[in-house]
């Protein structure tokens, strides 16, 4: 069975409170976009996982990669034959993107699918949930609000249909430590639920990632790609996540070309037509 895990981008993350866990609780709005990743699962008859990859290197043990650990959550509790795993990573990690999780929950729902194994939409998000936060969001795939520390996902009518986005990601990942240090939970004074449905010209007055202030201090050539999106006409820019990747959405497609970013950067352009 082939697969393609699609990304996601964080339009907005409110860190609300600490929570005793010592976790956070926050309130987003995921959203599914077009870059993809390719997985690809056959049978084998040695009853073990066999994974290879291409694209970005993962540099990292069998056990400790969030696919075969999804696998092993279904295997423990259905009798899954071993199988060889192929990922051709093209979302690039540590960027905000929730790659790793979209790879993770697709292959929940491949597996559940080709081996017919009767999982509903809930049971498939409660799998996922063990594996991360945000893996759940990848089941349903479709535009969410998310509380709690990104598992409690609401469904709502929300499209970006027909805008431009633009995607740059630097050389460099932003992990989720670094990210939280220099966060100052507090109540927004307005609600991101309400927000997104004002118009999208009053969203980068409105709309806020809570983690640009602390990431943008000690990485300011990620302030430098948001400032060179709006410079180009972005009605809204803003980092994706806690990670290292920032977007621009375009009423229309703008006139940015490879050259306008440094040269080390990934950059994606999608027309956003869902």
């Amino acid at each position: 069975m082939v697969l393609f895990p699609n990304a996601k981008i964080n339009l907005g993350l409110n860190i609300l409170q600490k929570r005793t866990d010592g976790y956070h609780d926050l309130e987003t709005v995921f959203y599914p976009i077009g870059l993809k990743d390719g997985l690809e699962f056959v049978e084998n008859k040695g009853n073990k996982i066999k994974f290879s990859g291409s694209g970005i290197a993962l540099n990292i043990e069998l056990e400790e990669n969030i696919i075969v650990k999804a696998y092993r959550l279904l295997a423990a509790d259905f009798k899954i034959p071993g199988l060889d795993i192929h990922l051709h990573k093209v979302i690039p990690f540590g960027a905000g993107l929730g790659g790793g999780s979209s790879d993770a929950a697709f292959l929940l729902k491949g597996l559940n699918s080709y081996f017919e194994l009767g999982l509903t939409g809930d049971q498939l998000k409660n799998y996922a949930l063990k594996l991360g936060a945000d893996c759940s969001f990848f089941i349903e795939n479709r535009p969410t609000f998310a509380t709690g520390i990104g598992e409690r996902l609401q469904s709502i009518d929300f499209s970006l249909k027909g805008f431009f986005m633009v995607l740059v990601k630097p050389p460099f990942a932003v992990g989720t430590k670094e990210a939280y240090a220099g966060i100052k939970p507090a109540i927004p004074h307005f609600s991101l639920s309400d927000s997104i449905r004002q118009s999208s010209e009053k969203w980068q007055e409105l709309i806020v990632n809570d983690f640009e202030a602390s990431v943008f201090l000690h990485f300011p050539k990620i302030a430098q790609l948001k400032v060179k999106l709006l410079e180009h006409g972005a009605v809204y820019a803003a980092m994706s996540g806690s990670g290292s990747s920032v977007f621009g959405l375009f009423k229309g497609e703008p006139e940015i070309k490879e050259d306008d970013f440094p040269a080390d950067c990934f950059i994606w352009k999608e027309l956003i037509s869902e």
